[in-house]
């Protein structure tokens, strides 16, 4: 039964600051049990772990695109070529390390799982840098056009 809010104001933001932090746990959870399970999992790990990849997946889908829905990059970082670089290049390290792992847990094969890693990353790499060029492209155009709703509403008014 869905009733009127009987929270105020304080309960309210602790309430979202709680939601927030459960978001995080769960999105971090998720993608420590997705590396962990492809590393140990062999080689059918993917068909075992494609829920939680569709469960992952699909949050930090909603994440990205309601964050760029209202014009939010980040709070500390701001999209610039150099930060897309850093980022691209720890996500693709991060990928390249994983898939070694993964690679010579389940195969023992000391060069084709470095040469597995090494591909995996320079190929992450790549898509990372792509991704986050577009996004940002995205982001920008939409913070324009909010900051521009928000000028002709403030002329509006005056």
């Amino acid at each position: 039964m869905k009733g009127k809010n009987r929270l105020d104001e304080m309960q309210e933001q602790k309430l979202l600051k709680i939601e927030h932090v459960g978001v995080w746990i769960a999105f971090w959870g998720l993608f420590a049990a997705i590396v962990i399970q492809m590393i140990t999992g062999g080689a059918g790990a993917l068909l075992q772990i494609a829920g939680e990849i569709t469960v992952f997946m699909l949050l930090a889908f909603y994440l990205l695109v309601a964050c760029i829905k209202n014009g939010i990059w980040d709070r500390k970082l701001v999209p610039s070529l150099k930060t897309h670089l850093l980022i691209s290049l720890a996500g693709g390290l991060a990928t390249g390390v994983i898939n070694f792992a993964a690679s010579y847990h389940n195969y023992g094969k000391l060069y084709g799982s470095v040469a597995a890693g090494i591909f995996t990353m320079g190929f992450t790499f790549v898509l990372t840098l792509l991704a986050l060029s577009f996004a940002a492209s995205l982001y920008r155009r939409r913070a324009s056009a909010l900051e521009d709703s928000e000028n002709e509403n403030d002329r509006d008014k005056n």
